[in-house]
């Protein structure tokens, strides 16, 4: 099964990503946006950031991981390659604990793709069955 694929909207870039869980879908989300920005082969895991979220269903929990992913990029200067996605859900909210590593950005080493400006909720959707499939897409 294959982790992602990309789809053309005008400006902007859309992402499906795919799991045999939920917690492997949002891995794979993390990976897909990341590979928009360079490509992540060449990102070694050296550093681990450590983040948790709540959110009241699957859609906001997608768009709240993949802003808090893009928070950590501007801040703290990093690309990140490996995505750990624990999801819990305890009553209606969903709870995200997530750990992801990286390292600094170094233009010399990494390939400059494109900048992600921001995530979007348009057609943003996280669909559970046998497989696990969501769409992102991310204003450039």
């Amino acid at each position: 099964m294959k982790k992602f694929e990309y789809f053309d909207v005008t400006a902007d870039i859309g992402f499906y990503a795919f799991g045999k869980t939920l917690n492997e879908a949002f891995e794979n989300a993390g990976l897909a946006m990341f590979n928009i920005i360079s490509n992540t082969g060449n990102i070694e895991p050296k550093k681990s950031i450590e983040f948790e979220i709540t959110s009241e269903d699957k859609v906001s929990l997608l768009y709240d991981y993949l802003e808090e992913l893009l928070f950590y990029h501007e801040i703290e200067f990093m690309l990140f390659s490996e995505f750990g996605v624990q999801i819990d859900c305890s009553g209606e909210d969903y709870h995200l604990k997530a750990i992801i590593k990286g390292e600094d950005i170094n233009w010399d080493k990494h390939d400059r793709n494109c900048e992600i400006k921001a995530i979007t909720f348009h057609q943003m959707e996280v669909n559970v069955g046998d497989v696990v499939e969501m769409k992102a897409i991310v204003d450039l």
